[in-house]
């Protein structure tokens, strides 16, 4: 089907709530009793919660509905094939930030070896930490309206350093999940070691000059991506990749299975290994955070290699690429 694109600006239907249902209108405040159109309203499944909603007149509009949600944030409902679009180019965005990788992770390792706390040197722990820990970048609007915390917004007492070697981060994430991390990477640690010396309900990632100390945003450090990899990245893209990576790694410990519901075990065990890894629900992991690539290669008996698991950004990239 060729998608045309749509704005929710445009004359659309709206949905008016008539005691326990609803009811739909159009543009002109007329009934809708059209009832092919009334099937497609009703396989859209629009949340009842929300309000202002307008739904497209094309069956094959890119958007197909919008509304405000009960946080009051506007949401989106697609098109299946407008989602398996954007979804792929996600995908491929993911495994393009892997072939950057390695020359930035150098990079990040050398400004973590400066003296002092430097903008360098706090940005390049904001890059480790999400490399390694898995983290969300966060927000003030976030921690302020939800409470829950990001790699942008940790304080002091969200990190404790182990032996000199190992961080561990233990704070409530998003969705009141309480997330807990380690990261043994030394480098890390003595950065750390010196930013909590601000003090636990000090934010930790705050670089210093002569005037004072100043708090990384989520904005500085998705700035910082960009300009270690060169890329159009962000930091969703590393969960992004974590967890294709996760999944990959799980199926090929688990190996090729010959019968359909031995596979479905398999693939829905290494689903929920994603989610615990980056604190998701397994729906949402399967949905947002693994390569569906991956899944079907399994289908078909194919892995990754089990005995290259610590390269498995690369061997990503030659299953999926080649």
């Amino acid at each position: 089907m060729r998608l045309r694109r749509t704005r929710s600006g445009e004359p659309g239907i709206r949905r008016v709530r008539r005691g326990r249902g609803f009811s739909y209108e159009d543009a002109d405040g007329r009934a809708i009793d059209d009832a092919e159109l009334r099937a497609r309203i009703a396989q859209l499944a629009i949340p009842p919660a929300w309000t202002e909603v307008w739904i497209s007149t094309h069956p094959n509009g890119h958007i197909q509905a919008t509304g405000i949600d009960a946080a009051g944030r506007r949401q989106y409902l697609y098109h299946p094939t407008w989602r398996e679009q954007r979804d792929r180019l996600k995908f491929d965005r993911a495994l393009a930030l892997a072939e950057s990788l390695p020359a930035a992770r150098r990079g990040v390792t050398i400004d973590l070896r400066r003296d002092g706390l430097p903008r360098e040197r706090v940005l390049a722990a904001a890059f480790r930490m999400l490399d390694a820990a898995h983290l969300r970048v966060g927000s003030e609007r976030y921690a302020l309206e939800h409470g829950s915390v990001g790699l942008s917004t940790l304080l002091g007492a969200h990190a404790s350093v182990v032996d000199r070697r190992i961080v561990h981060l233990d704070f409530p994430g998003k969705s009141g999940q309480e997330w807990s991390s380690e990261v043994p990477d030394a480098d890390l640690a003595a950065v750390v070691a010196q930013l909590k010396r601000r003090g636990p309900r000090a934010r930790l990632l705050a670089w210093r000059d002569g005037g004072g100390p100043h708090p990384l945003s989520a904005e500085d450090i998705n700035a910082d991506i960009r300009a270690r990899t060169g890329g159009d990245f962000t930091a969703k893209d590393f969960r992004t990749l974590h967890g294709t990576s996760a999944a990959a790694i799980a199926l090929a410990r688990t190996g090729p299975k010959r019968s359909a519901s031995a596979q479905d075990r398999a693939i829905a065990g290494a689903i929920r290994a994603t989610a615990q890894l980056l604190g998701n629900t397994p729906a949402v992991a399967r949905s947002s955070y693994v390569d569906p690539r991956i899944l079907d290669l399994y289908r078909d008996g194919i892995t990754i290699d089990p005995e290259r698991t610590a390269s498995v950004e690369s061997e990503l990239r030659a299953l999926l690429f080649e």
